[in-house]
C-alpha cells in the first residue's frame, strides 16, 4: 500500500511594484487620444480617419509601453522585469546587484545591467525623505534621544526613505537571500515585446503611405 503523497506546498502570487504616477498619466493621455482620433474617424473627411487610424496604431502601443507596461514581479526564486520592448525573467541566483542611483538597475551575474522602468528615481522624494530623516529623533549608546550627530550616523544603518530606495532594499534582499550569483541551475531570458513593437511599426508604415499618396 503506497503512503499517501504530501500535500504540495502553496504557490503564493508575485509581488508586484509599479508607478502609480505612470499608470494615472497613462489612463489620461489614452482617454485624450481616443477623444481626439475617435471624432476625426467618426467626423473626418478625405484622409483624415486614415491618418487618425495612423495615430492611433502608432500612439496607443507607445503610451501602453512606457505607461502602463513597466512592472516588476517577484518572488523568493525569480525576478520578472517588464520594460516598455522587453521582458526579462532571472532567478535571484543570476543577479550580482541591484542598485538606484539616477535610476534604478539590476546588473546580472554577466554584468549585463537592466533598467527597471517600473521603479522611477524621485530625487525630490530621495531629499525629502532625506530631511525627514535628519529631522527625527534617534536613540544614541546610552538610549538617548537626539536629533542631530546621532541622526546622522543613524542614517547609514537604516533603509532610506525615498520610495524607489525602499524598493530596491526589498529587492536586494531577495537576491542577497537566494545566495550567490551564478549558483542556480537556472538561466535567465530576455523576450521582445512583439505585441507593442508590431502595431506602433504598423502605424508608422501606414503614415509613410499616407503622407506618399498626398
Amino acid at each position: 500500500m503506497t503512503s499517501p503523497t504530501p500535500p504540495a506546498e502553496p504557490q503564493y502570487a508575485d509581488r508586484t511594484y509599479r508607478s502609480t504616477a505612470a499608470l494615472v498619466c497613462g489612463v489620461l493621455l489614452l482617454a485624450l487620444i481616443a477623444v481626439m482620433a475617435g471624432d476625426a474617424l467618426i467626423q473626418g473627411e478625405g484622409q483624415a480617419p486614415w491618418f487618425a487610424l495612423a495615430a492611433l496604431l502608432t500612439a496607443v502601443p507607445l503610451i501602453v509601453a512606457f505607461t502602463l507596461r513597466p512592472a516588476v514581479f517577484v518572488n523568493d526564486e525569480r525576478i520578472r522585469i517588464r520594460n516598455p520592448f522587453r521582458t526579462i525573467r532571472l532567478p535571484w541566483t543570476e543577479v550580482a546587484d541591484v542598485r538606484a542611483g539616477y535610476s534604478s538597475e539590476l546588473i546580472a551575474a554577466g554584468g549585463t545591467k537592466y533598467q527597471l522602468w517600473a521603479v522611477p528615481v524621485s530625487l525630490r522624494d530621495r531629499k525629502r525623505a532625506s530631511r525627514a530623516a535628519g529631522r527625527a529623533p534617534h536613540k544614541d549608546a546610552y538610549g538617548r534621544f537626539s536629533p542631530g550627530a546621532a541622526a546622522d550616523a543613524h542614517r547609514h544603518t537604516v533603509p532610506p526613505g525615498a520610495a524607489a530606495d525602499q524598493t530596491i532594499v526589498e529587492l536586494r534582499g531577495l537576491a542577497e537571500k537566494a545566495g550567490d550569483p551564478a549558483g542556480g541551475t537556472t538561466t535567465g531570458s530576455v523576450r521582445w515585446a512583439y505585441e507593442v513593437i508590431a502595431p506602433a511599426a504598423a502605424g508608422v508604415v501606414l503614415f509613410v503611405v499616407l503622407a506618399a499618396i498626398g
